[in-house]
């Protein structure tokens, strides 16, 4: 079994988005806020040339931290057949490096409650109350500031 994570378009992204996040929903609900902008960059998760997991992250200031280089992460998803096995961690972890590779501060992004357990078990936090997104479902606004320091080897 071969595991790589590279980058995808946003078309891509619907593969994994649509049954995991918008089933039975229209294809277009896919295409989320932020998706072509020139800062986003879609990253997907393949399993011998199968992509079964995508994550999405882009530059974008939250008034709700002061952090000066803010990056939002939408559309994370792993393919129900593919969840459990260490693929969310991974996915989580590349864009946490691609960030750090931006000199981002900060990652943030709005965590649907049945997930909130899986990203404070890599150190996010819950910021604010419970909101609704109309047809989605109850969500909470998550974040983790990133240790960009600089470390000399001697």
């Amino acid at each position: 079994m071969i595991e790589t994570i590279k980058e995808i378009s946003t078309s891509d992204t619907f593969l994994v988005r649509y049954p995991v996040l918008r089933a039975g929903k229209p294809l277009e609900s896919c295409r989320f806020k932020g998706d072509d902008l020139a800062t986003t960059k879609h990253f997907g998760l393949f399993v011998d040339k199968n992509l079964v997991g995508v994550i999405s992250a882009f530059e974008n200031k939250s008034d709700s931290f002061i952090e000066n280089r803010q990056f939002q992460i939408r559309g994370m998803a792993v393919l129900s057949s593919e969840q459990g096995k260490g693929f969310g961690e991974k996915l989580l972890g590349f864009v946490e490096d691609y960030v750090r590779n931006q000199k981002g501060d900060l990652i943030w992004f709005n965590a649907r409650s049945i997930a909130v357990v899986f990203y404070e078990k890599y150190g996010y936090t819950i910021t604010g109350n419970a909101f609704e997104i109309p047809e989605v479902g109850t969500h909470y606004i998550m974040y983790k500031t990133l240790d960009n320091s600089f470390h000399v080897c001697l």
